[in-house]
């Protein structure tokens, strides 16, 4: 991630979705003509679904993290596909994701394309298209343990690097092989040095990623924060030992000190069954700034305020670090919130450079946002 200056950030909107043989959708064409879009209708409509097959665009499995074979629809071919066209600077360029039809061999496959050609993986996506998100499934993340703020985490990191999840996966998988080759009898040390290695350095350009974004998302909030808004301000920082690692020592420094420790900590290591040190042990500490309390210790109506603003002000990171001004994916987030925040979410929104797509069952939730919002019935 470069500190080099950005051209002119580009106007852009999803100007039509398309998902055919998608969860409950056979098939659906839709054509937004606003920046903000209340997506309507009863439980079980399909709202979220149509958000899940926006954030396909994004790396990864989406915002259900589900796997792709759950997605096609119950009674269809097996497969399915969603595209999009994106309206940008003048331009137009077309994006396409999907599943074929399980093969011959019983296998299916992603595809993924990008203007008519085939992309190798969604990490193409990110030339032209950001996502960023929050579901229910967020409510009790400052309460939750560390490992659900760990993956809140590094969707923030994805959303403006996108090769953070192959470093990621990585990393997993060499921490599940360093388990298994402690757990064998009369280990051969050589191996073991080899995905240590392996794992130092992994590790610590996972753990530099992470620290970036969180420095860079700390400091944009503490230059626009401002108590008098709906949505608290939040401080974040890392907490871990491999985090207090790279904040004091460069790169290579760093992987050697891990590298060490995890040689040291192999009887820890292998009484435990788990590795007991390094990223997948870190924690993202998030405090509400105008109380200057821990996040979880807010109440409930504080803690999904505090939410809504750290994602927004995540948007915005992603804006000024890519150049694109993200789409902002919000499911039932208005209807849970009082008149006042409400409408001071309709307003910070319209205030954002990015499409907003939202969902709800009641459309009076956001009949406050009057003319800014543009209201899509789904399920009828």
């Amino acid at each position: 991630m470069s500190d080099a200056p950005r051209p002119a950030l580009p106007d852009q909107r999803l100007s039509r979705l398309i998902v055919r043989d998608f969860r409950n959708h056979a098939e659906l064409d839709l054509k937004p003509e606003s920046r903000l879009v209340a997506l309507v209708g009863e439980n079980g409509a399909g709202k979220t679904n149509l958000l899940e097959a926006v954030s396909l665009f994004a790396p990864g499995r989406g915002l259900r993290r589900a796997e792709f074979a759950a997605m096609a629809r119950a009674g269809g071919p097996g497969g399915f596909a969603v595209s999009l066209t994106l309206d940008r600077d003048g331009a137009e360029h077309r994006l396409g994701t999907g599943m074929e039809p399980p093969g011959y061999e019983g296998r299916a496959s992603r595809l993924c394309r990008v203007d008519g050609g085939t992309a190798s993986s969604p990490v193409a996506f990110a030339e032209f298209f950001r996502v960023v998100w929050l579901t229910p499934d967020f409510d009790a993340l400052f309460r939750g343990p560390a490992g659900d703020r760990r993956r809140f985490l590094d969707r923030l990191v994805l959303a403006v690097d996108a090769a953070h999840g192959a470093r990621v996966s990585s990393l997993e998988k060499a921490l599940r092989s360093r388990n298994r080759l402690l757990e064998e009898p009369g280990q051969d040390a050589r191996w073991l040095d080899a995905i240590e290695r392996e794992i130092a350095e992994l590790g610590v350009a996972v753990a530099l990623a992470r620290r970036e974004t969180v420095e860079r998302l700390d400091q944009l909030i503490a230059q626009t924060r401002d108590d008098a808004q709906p949505f608290p301000w939040a401080s974040v920082r890392l907490e871990g030992d491999l985090d207090d690692l790279v904040a004091v020592w460069p790169a290579l420094e760093a992987e050697d000190r891990f590298r060490l420790a995890l040689r040291n900590g192999r009887p820890r290591d292998r009484a435990a069954g788990r590795t007991l040190s390094g990223p997948q042990t870190s924690d993202l500490v998030v405090r509400h700034g105008p109380k200057d309390v821990p996040a979880g210790t807010a109440s409930t109506g504080e803690q999904k305020a505090l939410l809504i603003g750290l994602v927004l002000a995540h948007a915005r990171l992603v804006r000024a670090m890519s150049g694109i001004a993200p789409a902002i994916l919000l499911d039932e987030v208005a209807a849970h919130l009082d008149p006042r925040r409400r409408l001071g979410l309709f307003e910070a929104l319209n205030a954002l450079s990015g499409q907003v797509w939202m969902t709800g069952t009641d459309p009076e939730a956001f009949a406050p946002a009057g003319a800014m919002i543009q209201t899509v019935r789904i399920g009828q």
